[in-house]
Formats: structure tokens, sequence, C-alpha cells
């Protein structure tokens, strides 16, 4: 870590040079510190909704849930928290914040936040420390290739009625899923709900072709006349010999 007390003297001395070594020597702090100064703007993110730095974390919820966020559930997301009944030692708008400091991309707890958000009926929940939207900000920030998070932001988006909003989402989270059955069929179920069928047409297949077992979305398809079986591939050719 760079220390503010040799910027500070590299800083001062460079506003009168004494030699050219004195001089680089200037020059290459104010780089570091133009350099630090880029990240720390990169950290608070575009929107304003904060640095990622934090006391404990930021830990990945996909691979710490089992691990180091254990304790963090333990006092600060609890049970009561998740289902928006009462905090653990503050307002639950203050659970979630710390809950979601410490793991930005932390799914259940993101999830509870659009809901207290419905709950109290405001875009920013009393106690917590950014709006809902940030909170979607900051964990894509984080995990950008987080696909769970964009489904969760995308149901956000749809019952804020930007669908075209929650439509990119699902894009990403679709292509960077790729083979994940789970983000495919779940995508469909998102795309249902926006009355996108042929989207959601897609989408099924892809999961059903992936082996995935749920049947919901098959049956909700059904029920509006927009469901038709996958078209077979034909058999592919056998190779030729050489000649």
């Amino acid at each position: 870590m760079i220390e503010e007390q040799p910027i500070g003297r590299a800083i001062a001395q460079s506003s009168a040079p004494r030699s050219k070594h004195a001089l680089a020597l200037a020059t290459g702090w104010c780089i570091v510190l133009f350099s630090v100064c880029s990240a720390a703007a990169a950290q608070s993110g575009p929107s304003g909704c904060g640095s990622l730095a934090n006391s404990y974390g930021p830990y990945d919820y996909r691979i710490e849930r089992d691990g180091r966020l254990k304790i963090v559930e333990q006092y600060h997301f609890t049970s009561n928290v998740e289902s928006l009944v009462k905090g653990n030692s503050g307002s639950l708008g203050g659970e979630l914040s710390y809950t979601l400091r410490a793991s930005p991309n932390h799914h259940r707890a993101l999830m509870a936040m659009i809901r207290l958000g419905e709950k109290l009926k405001s875009p920013h929940p009393e106690g917590s420390g950014y709006s809902v939207e940030c909170w979607f900000e900051r964990a894509l920030r984080f995990r950008p290739d987080d696909s769970t998070v964009r489904l969760i932001y995308a149901t956000f988006l749809v019952k804020d009625g930007r669908v075209p909003d929650a439509t990119k989402q699902l894009e990403i989270a679709t292509v960077r899923a790729a083979d994940n059955a789970f983000t495919q069929y779940n995508a469909g179920m998102i795309y249902f709900d926006m009355k996108n069928y042929d989207a959601a047409l897609v989408q099924a297949h892809k999961a059903y072709g992936l082996g995935f077992p749920q049947l919901d979305l098959r049956d909700k398809l059904q029920s509006v006349g927009k469901w038709n079986e996958p078209a077979e591939l034909p058999p592919e050719s056998p190779e030729k010999p050489a000649k």
C-alpha cells in the first residue's frame, strides 16, 4: 500500500524541482497517484453506488456460501431477515445491506432486497445503504459473469416495467450460461412472464435438450397454445471413405 506521506513529499518537491533526478521522482509519484485515483473511481461505479471495498470480503456467493459467508448469515441474514419478519441486530434494510456488502452477488439477499422494496413501496428501502437497483449494479460490477444475478435483476426490471432492459440481461445471461440448464430454464420462465412466448420456447428447448427435468415451463407454454416439440435434427450422413 502506498503511504500518503511519501506522495505528499513528492508532490511538494515537484513544484520546485532541484534536479533531473528529483523531477523524475516527482513525476513517478504523480503517475502512481493518478493510477490510485483512477482505480478508486472505477471502484465507486458509474452510478455512484459506492466502492466494493469492505472490512469483511467481499466474497463470491457461489464459492463462499458454505464457507466464510456462514458467519454473515448466522448474524445478519437469518431466516427472519430473509422472510422480512424482523432484523437480528438492526433494521431489515441494514441487515441486508451488511450481507450484500460482504457478498455483493448474494443471490438470496438480492431477492430479499427486491421484496423489501416492494413491501415498503420504496426504491430505496429504509436502512439500506443504497437503492435496490444499486445493489444489482454493485453485484454485476463485482462478478459480471454471475448469470443468476442477471436473472434476478431481470425479474426486478420486468416488475419495474423495463422490458428492454430485462431482455438485455436475459440475453447476456443465456449466452454466458451456455450449457447451464438451470439458467436456460429460468430465463425461459422469465420470458414467459414477459409474454415473450417465442423466446420462452427457445429457452425451453435449450433447457430440456440439456436434460433439465422440471416441466413447468412446457406446461405453461402448452396452456397458452405456444408449445411445440423441438424439431429433430436430420441424421448425420456417414463419412465417405477417402479415395
